[in-house]
């Protein structure tokens, strides 16, 4: 059997041939293909606004930026994440606070962040960082409600998430980053994501107040908008320091075609978690589906004892499951910082048996028939 990944991009002629045409255009970096990516994927989640980034790193950066973070502000959010959802906090020198996850979502629990909140005087958090954990959406209506009643501001990282979504308590159907209940939305264009721009990234709100200053930050500061003076064609201003975090067109063209699959991507993602949950009901545990709610499934995650020996013993099979992730707060970076005290129970059992199986759309029946057969060849020696 050849090689397995956890994640693999899936690039079809349609990719290939929309890179091909943009590298024959007038057009690399900053064109028409930018708007219209920003367009489409604006209209696919259902936000009013949606400014793309050249990685999600980026665009949670901007994020925290444009909510106006300040030095010793702190944000609280999960340590079952990528860095970059906790670091972004820290480049805009603010403080990074922990609460633990659910055991049975793998979420920022509300319980726990509701717990964090009222243990502090009123003020003492400036916001919230949920992520849609593996594809799984945060029950975001809960988060603000939360977030209201302690005035807080909540940006989504939806990176793990483009087509999920949850139903919310009118029965409506929200997206995740449709902007409904959080400020912005941060989403991820690597490789192994649902939409493969190589690098690249896009930032989703319904505030225009926000996007016009998320527009601005990603370009340096630097605009040709509501001008002081206008001395010609040429002329432009730096408003404030911003950065070069802009995609480009080339990655662009390929973001929309990419795009334009991903509803059966995420269709066939969930028939490979169907297939997973049926083969391993009653041997490992996975993450639970609550009513309503429907995983994009990034990963595929279970929970076994001796998770080490499966890890080896699939990587000699050719399988190359992976882990997901190491607790952002037993990183040495933040273990210097320290979080001794931090009730994160659950996020270090969780951490101590999690392995994510291969998962993505190009998966075939007999590839995953393999992977399941050794999961439970090792679960049953």
């Amino acid at each position: 059997m050849k090689a397995i990944p956890y994640g693999r991009q899936n690039i079809d002629q349609n990719d290939i041939d929309a890179v091909v045409e943009t590298l024959t255009s007038d057009f690399l970096t900053q064109g028409p293909k930018v708007k219209e990516f920003e367009e489409r994927f604006a209209a696919y989640v259902g936000a009013k606004y949606a400014v793309a980034v050249n990685n999600a790193t980026s665009g949670l950066h901007l994020a925290v930026l444009a909510l106006d973070l300040k030095k010793g502000e702190r944000v609280i959010t999960t340590p079952i994440t990528f860095a970059a959802s906790a670091n972004c906090i820290k480049y805009a020198e603010g403080e990074v606070w922990f609460a633990d996850i659910d055991s049975k979502s793998y979420l920022l629990s509300l319980k726990k962040t509701k717990e964090l909140i009222e243990s502090k005087p009123r003020g003492f958090f400036k916001g919230i960082i949920p992520v849609d954990f593996a594809g799984l959406p945060v029950n975001l209506e809960a988060f603000r409600e939360l977030a209201n009643e302690h005035d807080l501001w909540i940006i989504e990282d939806a990176a793990h998430s483009p087509g999920g979504y949850f139903i919310d308590s009118k029965g409506n159907k929200q997206m995740c980053g449709n902007g409904k209940y959080a400020d912005i939305a941060v989403f991820s264009f690597h490789p192994v994501k649902h939409i493969a721009c190589g690098e690249g990234g896009m930032i989703t709100t319904n505030s225009e107040i926000l996007y016009k200053k998320l527009s601005l930050l990603r370009t340096h500061g630097i605009t040709k908008e509501n001008m002081i003076e206008n001395h010609g064609g040429w002329f432009y201003e730096m408003q404030e320091l911003g950065y070069n975090y802009r995609l480009t067109d080339i990655q662009s063209a390929l973001g929309i075609t990419q795009l334009l699959k991903n509803n059966e991507g995420v269709k066939r993602r969930n028939e490979i978690a169907i297939n997973y949950k049926v083969a391993l009901k009653g041997k490992v545990k996975y993450q639970n589906l609550p009513d309503g709610y429907l995983n994009a499934h990034h990963l595929f995650v279970i929970e076994v004892e001796n998770r080490k020996e499966l890890y080896d013993f699939l990587r000699a099979k050719n399988i190359f499951a992976q882990i997901h992730y190491i607790p952002v707060h037993n990183l040495p970076y933040y273990k210097e910082i320290g979080y001794e005290d931090a009730d994160l129970n659950n996020s270090e059992n969780y951490y101590s048996k999690c392995i994510s199986l291969p998962m993505y759309p190009t998966l075939t029946n007999e590839e995953q028939q393999f992977v399941i057969e050794k999961v439970l060849e090792f679960i049953d020696d």
